[in-house]
C-alpha cells in the first residue's frame, strides 16, 4: 500500500544520539505513511536534536516537526508534541524503538474499520540480545471486560497504540506528575467510557528496546506510581463487568509480584521483603479506602485545552 494516514507521530527523545536514527527510519519505511512526525528533545546533554533535524526532508515526504525543551520527562515532551499535531488520529514512537514496515497500515486498518478510540498490537522486546514476543492480544481476548483486563493487566506498549487525537486531549494528555507509568495512566483515562472501544490484535509490529538505566527499571519508583493509579480508577470499573474489589486488589498482587520478580532477579532480598510488607499494607489500605467511598475517579489535566 502506498499513501497517507491522518496520523501524527509523537516520538518523545532523551539522550537519543544513538537510536533517533533507527526510530525515523522506521517512520520513513512505512508502507502507509502519517502525515506528520513531532520529535521533542526533552533537554537531551548530546547531539539528539541535532540528529533528529538531520532527518528533514529526508522521512520520504513526512512533515517534520522538532523541537526542544528543557528536561522535563517523556509525559511532558508527549504532551508538548501533541500541541503539534493538526490529524485526526496520533501514534506514540519511543526515540529508542522502532516500527516494522505494516504498523500504520495494520493498525489504520482495524482503526477505520472498529470505529474505535484506541487500536495496538503486539510487539517484540528486545534486551541484551535476546528477543520475547509481548502477547498483548491474548490477554484482550481472554478478558471478559476489555476495560477490566486493561486495568488487570496492563497490557499496552505504548508503541503500539493508534489513538483518536480527540480522545488523547479530552482525557487530558499524559499526566506529568507520574514520574513512571504515564502510558497506562492515559490508556485508562481515555478508556474507562463504557462507550469507549478499542481493540488489541495479534501482529507483531515493533520492536521495544528495553535498556539499564530505562524508565521501566526504576521499580520502587514505579510500584508507587502504579497503586496511584490502581487507585485512582477503581471507581471506574463500577460501569464494567464484574467486581471493583475484586479487580483493584487483583491489580494490587500484580503491582506487587511485578516488583518481587524484579527485586529477585537482582538478589535484592531486602527489597523483597520490603514489597511483600508494602503488599500487605496496600491491600488493607486500599480497600479499606474503597469500600469506604475514599476513592474518586478523578485524574489532574495536564494538557492544555
Amino acid at each position: 500500500m502506498t499513501g497517507y494516514a491522518d496520523v501524527t507521530v509523537i516520538v518523545p527523545a532523551f539522550r537519543a544520539a544513538s537510536t533517533i536514527d533507527r526510530a525515523l527510519a522506521s517512520v520513513a519505511a512505512q508502507t502507509l505513511k502519517p502525515r506528520a512526525v513531532v520529535v521533542v528533545d526533552d533537554g537531551s546533554p548530546d547531539d539528539t536534536f541535532e540528529r533528529a533535524q538531520a532527518w528533514q526532508g529526508r522521512v520520504n515526504g513526512v512533515a517534520l516537526t522538532t523541537l526542544k525543551q528543557p528536561n522535563s520527562g517523556p509525559g511532558a515532551a508527549r504532551n508538548r508534541a501533541l500541541l503539534e499535531a493538526r490529524t485526526e488520529w496520533v501514534a506514540f514512537l519511543d526515540a529508542d524503538d522502532e516500527w516494522l514496515p505494516t504498523k500504520l497500515e495494520r493498525s489504520m486498518a482495524h482503526a477505520e474499520a472498529g470505529r474505535y478510540v484506541l487500536v495496538a498490537h503486539d510487539s517484540v522486546e528486545v534486551e541484551g540480545g535476546t528477543e520475547r514476543r509481548l502477547d498483548c492480544a491474548r490477554r484482550f481476548q481472554a478478558a471478559r471486560s476489555p476495560f477490566v483486563g486493561l486495568y488487570r493487566r496492563g497490557f499496552i506498549d505504548t508503541a503500539t497504540v493508534v489513538a483518536r487525537l480527540d480522545a488523547v486531549r479530552s482525557a487530558g494528555g499524559f499526566d506529568t506528575s507520574l514520574p513512571n507509568a504515564q502510558d497506562f495512566d492515559l490508556w485508562l483515562a481515555m478508556l474507562s467510557p463504557p462507550e469507549a472501544r478499542f481493540f488489541v490484535f495479534d501482529e507483531v509490529l515493533s520492536r521495544y528496546h528495553r535498556t539499564p538505566g530505562s524508565i521501566m527499571s526504576h521499580i520502587d519508583r514505579r510500584l508507587d506510581c502504579c497503586m496511584i493509579i490502581a487507585r485512582r480508577y477503581a471507581p471506574s470499573l463500577a460501569a464494567h463487568a464484574g467486581s471493583p474489589l475484586a479487580s483493584l486488589m487483583f491489580r494490587t498482587l500484580a503491582i506487587h509480584r511485578e516488583a518481587v520478580e524484579a527485586h529477585y532477579a537482582k538478589g535484592d532480598w531486602i527489597a523483597v521483603m520490603r514489597t511483600m510488607l508494602a503488599l500487605i499494607i496496600n491491600f488493607t489500605t486500599s480497600s479499606t479506602a474503597y469500600l469506604g467511598g475514599r476513592l474518586n475517579d478523578g485524574r489532574p489535566p495536564r494538557f492544555p485545552a
